[in-house]
């Protein structure tokens, strides 16, 4: 049984794709061997930075390198079905060269859950005709008769609405999947809403903390108190109104691993991916600060008294400077033109390195606010819904209480 799910988030910046290649190509999740992309890819090995540069070139080859960047979908298969990782992967290659066929897209096997699933990351801009990548709900429709007839094709089982994997019929009420449409439903239908309110809490927490405290705090802003302690073997959540759901209740309705061990690694996972932002940043800064110091080093020692003496001195013992080996066209010289030469060149470097810094504190200023502004919807949203939920709990209580007091009045004489 093969589900494919086209994942809706935020895919319009350069930094959504970067994160969404790396969650897909993550050591603890994948391996190389189970690791793909269709169209053009010129390097040898398959890594988040390779991906994401060849991506954005294509972008700038057709010169549309704004707007939605990617397509994000899984194909993930029952935890029973007869499937192996390798399997999964000539699964999701396929599919990928059929649907997005004159798209790049990374195609990686996933085996790190109790069920094989594969993720296809497909940048948006065509390389053959440099089309942008659309796909309408009719497409989305076609999509899973496509990934439907593929699974009858291997022998593999086809999903049927309503019903489990083992052909049984899913009974009213039952929750077997997460999805925000299942979520609504299950608010309006189910007595117990409040047991999946706690799981999409849970679900928004978790997607940008890295610690318990945090975790903790989010919840909190979210309306559930977390009771997380070292003597207790669950998780419990309490919202306002008084109500518990312990965490192994959450893992088993909704199929989540939510549980100190799954939450832990989840804060690890979000960790990791921060702490390789912020080394990337830091050592594409120490990258630009060091070859401008070569830059300096190279102009400065081109024309000084000092500078010449060393110079000749290396020449002697068949050794060569630092500065001769970054601008050996300059070394040595000690004329009035090259020293104005010099210094164009040592003006020029500054002043890119001026506007390299100031683009690049725009842009983390940039990246904080639009951050910044998400995390204010979804707490707004989040606040909102609460408010209309105990509105509408009130409102059922004042009804609930007339009727009662209806009932004890009896009729009038």
């Amino acid at each position: 049984m093969a589900i494919n799910k086209t994942i809706n988030k935020r895919t319009n910046t350069h930094g959504a794709m970067r994160n969404c290649i790396e969650y897909v190509l993550r050591q603890d999740k994948t391996s190389e061997l189970l690791t793909y992309v269709t169209g053009p890819y010129c390097h040898d090995e398959i890594n988040y930075d390779l991906v994401y540069r060849t991506f954005l070139e294509e972008k700038k080859v057709w010169d549309k390198d704004s707007g939605r960047m990617y397509a994000h979908n899984i194909i993930s298969w029952h935890k029973d079905e007869q499937i192996t990782p390798e399997q999964a992967l000539e699964f999701g290659k396929e599919f990928a060269e059929n649907w997005f066929s004159g798209f790049q897209t990374l195609v990686a096997v996933h085996k790190d859950k109790d069920h094989i699933h594969c993720h296809l990351v497909t940048n948006s801009v065509s390389y053959e005709d440099g089309r942008k990548l659309h796909n309408t709900k009719k497409d989305l429709e076609r999509m899973k008769q496509l990934t439907n007839q593929m699974c009858r094709e291997r022998g593999l089982t086809v999903a049927e609405k309503g019903k489990h994997f083992d052909g049984s019929q899913i009974e009213k009420g039952e929750v077997i999947a997460w999805s925000k449409d299942k979520y609504n439903l299950f608010c309006q239908q189910v007595k117990d809403s409040f047991v999946a309110d706690c799981a999409m809490a849970v679900l928004k927490a978790l997607e940008n903390c890295i610690s318990k405290e945090m975790f903790i705090e989010k919840m909190k802003q979210f309306g559930w108190n977390v009771n997380w302690t070292e003597k207790r073997k669950h998780i419990t959540f309490q919202n306002q109104d008084g109500k518990k759901v312990r965490d192994s209740n959450l893992s088993k309705t909704f199929h989540l691993d939510i549980s100190r061990e799954g939450l832990e690694n989840e804060f690890n996972g979000n960790y990791e991916r921060v702490r390789a932002e912020a080394e990337r940043t830091n050592g594409a800064d120490e990258e630009l600060a060091g070859y401008y110091r070569q830059v300096e080093a190279a102009c400065e020692g081109a024309g000084g008294v000092t500078g010449a003496s060393d110079g000749r001195e290396r020449r002697v013992t068949g050794e060569k400077s630092e500065d001769e080996r970054v601008y050996s066209e300059i070394s040595g010289k000690d004329t009035q033109a090259e020293n104005g030469k010099t210094e164009a060149i040592l003006r020029e470097s500054r002043n890119a390195r001026r506007n390299s810094e100031i683009k690049r504190r725009n842009s983390s200023f940039d990246n904080r606010t639009v951050r910044n502004a998400e995390v204010e919807s979804i707490a707004s949203e989040e606040q909102r819904r609460f408010e209309e939920q105990k509105r509408l709990e009130e409102q059922e209580r004042a009804r609930a209480a007339r009727r009662r007091n209806k009932r004890r009045s009896g009729p009038e004489l």
